[in-house]
């Protein structure tokens, strides 16, 4: 009976109990809310902490903003910085790469083209320079008024070559026909003057383009020279200022010298200098690329061995100059455009000799050379020549 007793009072005991500890829960947060005035209210915007506050977050803001800002340009310029770096890397190694291939052709260009028949090496001779000058079957008058003035003859050829390395050759191909009388009269004459260089070339005004392919080919393949040069036979030359003037550009790899210009692309069939590829350069009216004018034009010996090696893939234009301009595109040659190479006849270039600075050459540009060289080229040699020791005292 005791323990039934006990226990309903203990049962009893229990909701009191726990009445007394929620009504001091309740007690207890009411007073928490009422002391801290937070239950359901804003903060006072006017407050003094809560102003200071939000003035720091304002200004985390912008200076987050800020350096967002600054920094993604920063990192766009690091980057655009380092692919400018890398691009200028890349060509670089293009220009090193096309120097080596240009290297490495004349290199072997010793071997595959001066080989003979039996594969035996044939020695070239060393030369400064080797001079061709473009002449033609019908061209002997031309070839005697050349010979009569800035020409040197017999031991003085000779001597030129021994002693100066100047070779200079009156350079034609063959007719048609073999053996014809036009190639025995060339026989003949070159039995007097020793002054021929006979090219693997059928003769013909409009295959210019292949003959100075030819020219450069044979040139490169009998002398070793450190410039090879194409000049006209209607063309009044000063030897001694060539020499000056190649000597100035020796230490140079690839140059290309002449008096450059840029013609018009003639699409007109009745043109003399008509164009059967003119839709190759872009619309009707447009002109060519730069190039040395067709007179006379000097290159260097990389660019005359780039020439024989690469022969059988070199395009042929119309016109042989434009062709020679043509074979030097996307190659790294130095243009020089020297105006003294393109002096007009008396009274231009006679003015210039009188003031000790002689042209390198003079023509005319109306007839493409001197107008009447037969009759006119002792009187261009007469009044702009440099003087007959010019060509032993010129240093190069």
């Amino acid at each position: 009976m005791k323990a039934k007793s006990g226990g309903a009072a203990a049962g009893e005991r229990r909701p009191v109990l726990s009445r007394t500890i929620l009504l001091l829960c309740a007690c207890s947060f009411g007073l928490g809310m009422l002391f801290t005035d937070r239950f359901g209210a804003m903060p006072d915007l006017k407050s003094p902490v809560v102003a200071q506050r939000r003035r720091q977050e304002e200004e985390l803001q912008v200076v987050s903003e800020d350096f967002v800002a600054k920094t993604k340009p920063s990192d766009d310029r690091d980057v655009m910085g380092e692919v400018a770096k890398t691009h200028e890397a890349i060509q670089y190694l293009d220009k090193s790469i096309a120097t080596l291939q240009m290297e490495l052709a004349a290199r072997r260009s010793k071997h595959e083209l001066l080989e003979s028949a039996d594969g035996v090496m044939q020695d070239r001779k060393k030369a400064f320079v080797v001079i061709g000058i473009n002449t033609a079957f019908s061209s002997k008058k031309r070839r005697d008024s050349v010979r009569e003035t800035w020409m040197p003859q017999g031991e003085k050829l000779k001597k030129l070559e021994e002693e100066k390395g100047v070779v200079i050759r009156f350079m034609i191909g063959h007719s048609p026909a073999s053996n014809s009388a036009l190639d025995q009269a060339i026989d003949v004459e070159d039995a007097i003057h020793h002054d021929f260089l006979r090219l693997d070339h059928v003769e013909g005004y409009h295959k210019l383009s292949a003959k100075t392919k030819t020219f450069f080919s044979t040139a490169v393949a009998s002398w070793d020279a450190d410039f090879y040069v194409k000049v006209d036979d209607d063309v009044h030359v000063n030897l001694g200022m060539l020499l000056t003037t190649l000597g100035r550009q020796k230490l140079k790899p690839r140059v290309y010298i002449g008096c450059m210009k840029s013609g018009p692309v003639l699409s007109d069939k009745s043109s003399k200098y008509h164009e059967p590829e003119f839709w190759k350069f872009g619309e009707d009216g447009n002109k060519y690329f730069r190039h040395a004018t067709g007179q006379i034009y000097a290159i260097s010996k990389d660019l005359a061995t780039y020439i024989s090696v690469n022969k059988p893939l070199l395009h042929k234009f119309a016109n042989e100059d434009v062709s020679l301009g043509a074979w030097f595109i996307g190659l790294d040659v130095e243009h020089i455009d020297d105006r003294d190479m393109c002096c007009g006849t008396p009274p231009d270039c006679e003015w210039k000799a009188q003031a000790g600075n002689a042209c390198v050459a003079s023509f005319d540009w109306r007839c493409s050379g001197v107008c009447n060289p037969v009759e006119r080229l002792k009187d261009v040699h007469a009044r702009c020549g440099e003087g007959d020791d010019a060509i032993w005292s010129a240093s190069f």
